[in-house]
């Protein structure tokens, strides 16, 4: 059986306490743990003093720290009824089969007949980052909820506010209007090591908080399991700590009640636990979310450059013209109006470093990329024809544009646009608007079903008029928004969601 790969949920809860208990110092009476009211370890954990690297690991302040931290996340994505329209009309046609079959199914000669799909209700897990409400959850977690209602540890319920959203990480941050709430320290997720212990925290297959324990086994892992954005970085921390549907979103913590990850991800050929479980590095999750609280969106740098498979043998180092330089990430090529390129980083160079932190993987590589932002100045150590040198990269935004980031974000739609004047305004019954002459490769192309000729009068609500207003309006937007317009003669408004989108 193949192995698949399936979003999971987070943590679960079967913590292990380890350690006896001894006779007091003070006393020659013999213990008794039914009779005593004090008892006491007979070894010192890691909350207790120093020198605990060789002595049993106790987990239940930990435990007991970061589980009121967690919460439950339950979604409900609600679907409205819809009609079919009548034959050679086009109509709402969810199974993808041909317009004429689906009519014969569904809709008649007389007119248009409704149908209603059923509203879908999932769970998840979140960790809460701030004491007014704002909690960290998995993108897939909340992807097109109608509804997000937030359960916290002491039974309270709260509806949610989805704020931002990045489908590249599968990060979420939602809002809870709240006061005073606990708040999960964070970790440096860097200082994880192999084999540390570490507690996976959530509400896995609709159960009440559950706590496991496992530890990391490994670093910077890419199992290419996230498909949801344009641009995905993987860089999980793995471990054996049990997790399963309805976790995605918890917490991964150390023994000393920090977070180092979130839970997003099972390894299983079943869809449920069966042995690894992939976290989100907290390092990452900072960055990722500090821009939407921040900035609305994620603001994220770009080398300009194409990576080499890793492993590659003689022959298909020959064949992609590298070299052997050492053991870093190989580049395969680069784009010439890249920041990597500007720099002098030229195709077969072997990155080692960036900003001294030693990068092996493309994994690595992509994960300490996408800590910055454009205009960051990033240093890259790498090796071309055996000599290590440096170079000092200014990072672009996507589109390679960073001194015109208004005009990359229209550019980014993949349309061309040409303003109405007055009079067609005014025969369309509009303020004015744009109306799409052309649609090439782009956000529209990939995400709508948008046709030329379509007229749009206003981004996420703000009225456009102008190529002007266009490029400030897109620059308000927050990531995801609508598109709202008409088209000619139809006398009827319609609605395109955009989603992710970076400017």
């Amino acid at each position: 059986m193949n192995k698949k790969f399936t979003f999971a949920g987070i943590a679960l809860i079967a913590a292990g306490v380890a350690g006896g208990y001894a006779i007091s110092a003070t006393t020659h009476q013999p213990y008794n743990s039914i009779l005593q009211d004090d008892p006491r370890p007979l070894v010192q954990t890691s909350y207790t003093g120093s020198a605990v690297a060789a002595q049993p690991v106790d987990f239940e302040k930990a435990a007991g720290t970061a589980v009121p931290s967690v919460v439950h996340i339950r979604t409900v994505v609600k679907f409205k009824q819809a009609n079919v329209q009548q034959r050679g009309q086009r109509g709402d046609n969810p199974f993808g089969m041909d317009d004429d079959m689906f009519q014969r199914f569904f809709g008649g000669e007389d007119g248009p007949r409704q149908f209603r799909r059923p509203d879908q209700k999932a769970s998840g897990s979140g960790v809460i980052i701030s004491e007014d409400g704002y909690i960290v959850t998995n993108n897939h977690v909340v992807d097109g909820a109608t509804e997000v209602t937030v359960t916290l540890n002491d039974r309270k319920n709260y509806a949610a506010k989805v704020i931002g959203t990045d489908p590249n990480t599968d990060l979420a941050l939602v809002k809870i209007d709240a006061k005073g709430l606990p708040v999960m320290p964070l970790g440096n997720s860097d200082e994880t090591k192999l084999g540390q212990w570490v507690l996976a925290i959530g509400y896995p297959l609709n159960l009440d908080v559950t706590v496991t324990q496992g530890i990391i086994s490994a670093k910077s892992r890419n199992i290419g399991i996230n498909r949801q954005g344009s641009a995905p970085i993987e860089a999980f921390l793995q471990t054996d700590a049990a997790v399963n549907p309805g976790s995605s979103g918890g917490a991964l913590v150390n023994t000393n009640g920090e977070l180092v990850g979130i839970n997003a991800a099972i390894a299983s050929p079943t869809g449920s636990y069966a042995g690894y479980a992939y976290s989100i590095p907290s390092n990452l999750m900072k960055k990722v979310i500090g821009d939407i609280m921040k900035f609305g969106s994620v603001q994220r740098g770009y080398l300009g450059i194409s990576m080499a498979p890793e492993n590659l043998e003689d022959a298909q180092r020959k064949e992609l013209g590298i070299g052997d330089n050492g053991n870093g990430v190989y580049v395969a090529d680069t784009d010439p109006s890249g920041a990597a390129a500007a720099a002098g980083i030229k195709k077969g160079d072997a990155i080692i470093k960036v900003n001294d932190v030693a990068v092996t993987s493309s994994a690595q590589l992509s994960e300490q990329i996408a800590r910055q932002k454009p205009g960051d100045k990033v240093s890259l150590t790498y090796v071309r024809g055996g000599k290590e040198s440096v170079a000092n990269v200014i990072l672009k935004g996507k589109m390679g544009a960073m001194a015109s980031q208004m005009a990359a974000a229209v550019e980014a739609l993949g349309a061309e646009l040409k303003p109405l004047s007055p009079e067609e305004a005014r025969k369309l019954g509009i303020a004015g608007g744009l109306q799409v002459t052309d649609i090439n490769d782009g956000v529209l192309d990939a995400q709508t079903n948008m046709k030329t000729g379509f007229v749009i009068t206003k981004i996420g609500g703000i009225p456009v008029k102008n190529l002007d207003e266009l490029k400030a309006a897109l620059q308000k937007q927050n990531g995801n928004f609508q598109i709202e317009g008409t088209y000619p003669g139809s006398g009827n408004v319609y609605y395109y969601g955009i989603n992710d989108f970076n400017k």
